[in-house]
């Protein structure tokens, strides 16, 4: 019998990882397959695995990377800090969460860092923030969360001036704005602000241009959005799947 995995979440119309496994285990004769998983509410997951025995492991996407937690028997030391696991390692009856967000997002940032690129504003306050500001730690980057609401140590957009703009030249998207079919929508910060020195990097992949990495080009600032963060950290969820 092929070995399984999978995804979970909802919804998972436009989900990358199934397509990308698929074309991984043909290109490489790996007798296995990848099915999505899709369903809101996590109370259905302990059913899940009792019906599929043969699951080695799992991605899971929003919104369950926070709910997941209480129906595992362990984490790894990066997911217990971040508070959101995306990978389920399955073995011997135990499920052990890892976040591997972490890695596709570290490894995916680095080459394009500049030593003046000291302070980052993060742009959301979700699960996938919380990797990044973990990344941003590891990196001695100092980090900024802004959202739509005031929270302890969290500012909102419309505080977002020609000063915070300047001392921050870093810019990472971490909130869905922008995902397609909602293409034209965008982060609100104040894009004329932006120069060449900024680096405006967006977590979402589909389209592969969003309308924050449109604008911030148009003012010369290097952009990058999270295709090859998605790609790596779905290489090493497989790493940690076949250890």
């Amino acid at each position: 019998m092929p070995a399984l995995y999978g995804l979970i979440g909802y919804p998972l119309t436009h989900s990358f990882s199934p397509a990308y496994f698929k074309k991984k285990f043909e290109k490489h004769n790996i007798d296995a397959a990848y099915e999505k998983y899709e369903f809101a509410d996590i109370s259905f997951f302990p059913t899940l695995i009792k019906n599929n025995p043969e699951l080695k492991g799992l991605n899971v996407t929003i919104p369950h990377k926070t709910s997941i937690i209480s129906c595992l028997d362990k984490l790894d030391d990066a997911a217990k800090e971040i508070g959101a696991v995306n990978c389920i390692d399955i073995r011997d009856g135990k499920l052990k969460g890892y976040n591997t967000d972490v890695i596709g997002f570290e490894e995916s940032l680095f080459p394009l860092l500049k030593p003046f690129h000291k302070k980052a504003l993060i742009l959301g306050t979700g699960g996938s923030s919380q990797a990044v500001k973990y990344v941003l730690k590891k990196l001695k980057i100092e980090a900024l969360s802004v959202s739509r609401n005031k929270k302890e140590d969290v500012i909102i957009y419309e505080e977002l001036d020609n000063e915070a703009m300047k001392e921050h030249l870093l810019i990472i998207n971490t909130t869905p704005i922008g995902m397609y079919p909602n293409v034209d929508s965008c982060p609100d910060i104040p894009y004329h602000f932006l120069t060449k020195d900024h680096l405006l990097y967006d977590l979402i992949y589909n389209p592969a241009e969003t309308k924050f990495l449109r604008l911030g080009k148009e003012k010369g600032s290097v952009v990058k959005n999270g295709l090859e963060m998605l790609q790596l950290q779905a290489d090493a969820s497989w790493g940690i799947w076949n250890r």
